[in-house]
């Protein structure tokens, strides 16, 4: 495989009631969810189908049991918070106290940043539609990870996997990518420490949440990596990589980075390709040290004994995906795998160099300039609430007020996707994947689809006496290629369940 696989993001957006500071985040969130629905669903809302979830099963072999689980991890329970299924093929949900958008299903890391940019119009539509609600307060989203008052919000990347990888081979190569990925993809931090009264500038939002190396939990006791094995996908073949070390990415770079080296990584892994052993000595305090460092030179010890930058930790699993893509691709390399790795040496290389060189691209820099040029100006120190004020004005998606979108407006950052192509995707699903399949059966059936989910869609049929699932269990299926004619043709609910199962 190349950058090329099954993947998605999934982003909990922090939330704020203009005026009102003790107002619910549930009942907030529920606003927002039930507003955008409200707006744009014109028939029949489907429901999420929950049936098919297993969030407690771990992938080193066994489930945890449902009376140990803490209530947060009890994602296939429907609660009856506010959840709609999107004719893009994401999932618009509230995730305990924030509205979360769920990518749908995308091939590329392109794709993976064309449907995450789409899930910020998204929640800008939605938050300004329930600003406006009678009675209501203006709602304010962002699209970061934490209050800087000790909680946390994740943004979790998920990447399909081949079943007969072994999961100890995962652990073993993939947590020292982890822990020194914060130089490539970190969205930046002001203050130290989870309740952010350290005082300074980090890389990473998320990098001092993590408290071990594995696990199964998402909110309390994260893990590095996490052991959830919920392919959403035939099981046999596939497992599904729940990655929950990531930030919330506003520029585009940074999240095409993200995923695309990620893919490159778990490639070589699926391969059998990474020989070289890169263990990290206490990862965990490793990621919070390599986060606090904004000069970049703090290094981490391998158990071979060496003593690497993050930096210099990236470079040695660049070198090995070039060696990998010419070993297994040659002259054949697909587009996107080659500029992801001429894009990853081009930033390793500059962060090497100048750091501050990189203000277009990456998140963590350009939103290091901004604060630098406040403190500059105003004499600041970081212990200043104005310097946590303007980390969290980056983060706002409203582009009259967010600091990141003043910056795109200003020429400052570099961007891969086009406004146009953005807002096409708020509403028309992925072509090659299973999403096509889901979004244009809500769009096209709305009022005979009574739920779906990643893997099935359930109709209710005129006639019949039962709903009828039909299962979309490969990822890959479903796709315009496969059902684009046939969902065409096909005038009626009806008629489409009736060929789909001639």
């Amino acid at each position: 495989m190349s950058v090329r696989r099954v993947m998605g993001n999934e982003v909990e957006y922090g939330i704020a009631v203009q005026g009102q500071p003790l107002a619910n985040p549930m009942v907030a969130s529920s606003q927002v969810v039930n507003a955008y629905a409200s707006a744009t669903v014109r028939a029949r809302r489907a429901r999420w189908d929950f049936e098919e979830e297993s969030p407690l099963r771990d992938a080193r072999g066994f489930d945890m049991s449902r009376q140990v689980a803490d209530p947060t991890q009890l994602t296939d329970e429907d609660l009856g918070f506010a959840n709609v299924i999107l004719t893009n093929g994401a999932r618009l949900y509230v995730d305990h106290a924030h509205p979360e958008y769920s990518s749908p299903e995308v091939t590329t890391p392109l794709d993976a940043v064309l449907w995450d940019k789409a899930g910020e119009l998204v929640m800008l539509d939605a938050s300004r539609r329930a600003g406006q609600l009678p009675g209501g307060a203006p709602i304010v989203l962002y699209k970061n990870n934490t209050d800087n008052k000790g909680a946390s919000y994740g943004a979790h990347e998920n990447y399909l996997m081949r079943r007969s990888t072994p999961f100890g081979d995962i652990v073993r190569h993939l947590t020292p990518f982890f822990v020194s990925r914060p130089v490539v993809c970190g969205a930046g931090r002001v203050g130290i420490g989870q309740d952010g009264r350290g005082h300074g500038f980090q890389l990473s939002q998320r990098a001092d949440f993590f408290e071990v190396e594995v696990g199964l939990e998402t909110t309390l006791k994260r893990p590095i990596i996490n052991t959830r094995d919920e392919p959403h996908a035939d099981p046999e073949k596939y497992r599904r990589l729940h990655v929950i070390i990531g930030d919330a990415n506003l520029a585009e770079i940074s999240t095409y980075l993200k995923v695309g080296t990620t893919s490159l990584v778990l490639a070589m892994i699926e391969d059998r390709f990474m020989t070289t052993d890169l263990t990290v000595e206490g990862p965990v305090a490793g990621l919070r040290a390599i986060s606090h460092d904004t000069t970049l030179q703090h290094k981490v010890r391998l158990t071979d004994g060496r003593e690497l930058t993050a930096i210099q930790l990236q470079l040695e699993y660049l070198d090995l995906a070039r060696k990998y893509v010419e070993d297994r691709y040659g002259a054949d390399a697909d587009a996107q795998t080659v500029d992801v790795l001429a894009r990853w040496e081009s930033v390793l290389d500059r962060l090497e160099r100048d750091p501050m060189s990189l203000s277009r691209e990456l998140d963590w820099v350009a939103k290091l300039q901004l604060l630098e040029q406040y403190r500059q100006r105003d004499g600041l120190d970081w212990d200043d609430a104005k310097l946590q004020a303007i980390d969290l004005q980056y983060a706002d998606i409203r582009p009259e007020k967010g600091l990141y979108h003043r910056l795109v407006a200003a020429g400052r950052i570099e961007r891969l996707l086009t406004d146009a192509a953005v807002e096409a995707a708020m509403h028309d699903p992925p072509e090659d994947t299973r999403a096509y399949f889901r979004g244009r059966c809500l769009e096209k059936y709305a009022e005979h689809v009574a739920a779906a989910s990643w893997d099935s869609v359930i109709f209710d049929l005129p006639g019949r006496e039962s709903l009828q699932r039909v299962p979309t269990i490969d990822p890959l299926r479903g796709s315009r290629a496969h059902v684009g004619e046939l969902l065409d043709r096909s005038d009626t609910a009806e008629a489409l369940f009736t060929a789909l199962t001639r």
